[in-house]
């Protein structure tokens, strides 16, 4: 394999682990603060619409981002409003948004654009086109460097940085501020920040609130940057990878980012390793190399990555001792 062929397959699994950063950052606000959140898939997938049809209709790219997030952050707060106010049950509230928009976004598909739950395709200003960083083309002819900069670093959409830009932000905001430090309280002892004081209904919503802006950023790269339109039920599972990759990375984000990095790497490989013959074994089946992701997934969570202990208050409702 040549540097080129490297620096291609590292370009495509950067691309291909960005929804998941994106995602698992969310789960990891949502978990900290002591809910957990299955409804990752749900709210990429009804983003993804609602970022592809706006961006269609009004022709920009940005405004189909806007409305994205608005729509995951409804959906968000719906989750907080069953598990935190009405103090349902997570699991299944999340279940609950994840079935609501497979079925929302294909039937909305179908009513407004007959083309069996696609939207049309997304053209000029009403993509995320690719940006060329500085130097790129100058770059480019020299040795290792230029093709690492040019190919690797640049030519990306502005989704892409805001992903990975998202994980030092992310750190130090849970790690190095005020907000932070509550949160993280609050997902291990609620009864304590509430003691002094503090809001624990308030810090959970604002969890779910940010948790719905990094799923909506999530679903509107799906559909308005790494593809051109709204495909149904695209997020193919996307959102239940993130959540494992948390897991994996025990609720840190810079180990939230490898592990996105690693299924990324894996995704990547599905499209080059089609074909390929493996003697003795013959050719590798297409359903194999699909299955490579969910197969370490399963593999990592069976206790290869030692104990991974969540907040203690995730997935308990809190009632307020009177």
């Amino acid at each position: 394999m040549t540097l080129l062929d490297v620096i291609a397959l590292l370009d495509a699994t950067i691309r291909t682990s960005t929804p998941l950063v994106l995602a698992a950052l969310a789960g990891l606000f949502a978990e900290r603060a002591g809910l957990v959140d299955i409804g990752l898939e749900g709210k990429m997938l009804a983003a993804a619409f609602a970022s592809a049809a706006m961006a269609s209709y009004a022709g920009s790219a940005w405004a189909g981002l806007g409305m994205g997030v608005v729509v995951s952050v409804v959906l968000a707060l719906l989750h907080g409003y069953a598990s935190i106010t009405h103090r349902g049950n997570q699991v299944v509230s999340g279940l609950a948004i994840n079935i609501l928009a497979s079925g929302l976004t294909v039937t909305l598909g179908i009513a407004w654009y007959q083309r069996g739950g696609q939207t049309p395709p997304l053209e000029g200003d009403a993509r995320f086109q690719q940006i060329a960083l500085p130097l790129a083309d100058t770059l480019r002819e020299v040795p290792v460097i230029g093709p690492i900069w040019s190919e690797l670093i640049s030519g990306h959409s502005v989704l892409v940085y805001a992903a990975f830009l998202a994980v030092p932000l992310t750190a130090w905001i849970v790690y190095r501020t005020r907000f932070g430090l509550r949160l993280r309280a609050v997902g291990e002892n609620p009864a304590a920040v509430d003691t002094a004081g503090i809001s624990v209904t308030a810090l959970r919503y604002q969890a779910m609130v940010l948790t719905g802006v990094l799923c909506g950023l999530a679903g509107t790269y799906l559909s308005v940057a790494q593809n051109a339109s709204f495909g149904r039920d695209m997020t193919a599972g996307k959102g239940y990878l993130a959540l494992a990759a948390l897991i994996f990375a025990k609720w840190k984000p810079w180990p939230v980012m490898l592990t996105c990095l690693l299924f990324g790497l894996l995704d990547a490989l599905e499209a080059r390793l089609q074909g390929t013959v493996i003697p003795g074994f013959g050719e590798v089946p297409v359903q194999l190399i699909q299955a490579l992701p969910y197969i370490l997934t399963v593999v990592l969570l069976a206790g290869f990555i030692g104990r991974a202990t969540a907040p203690k208050a995730s997935g308990v409702p809190y009632v307020k001792e009177r």
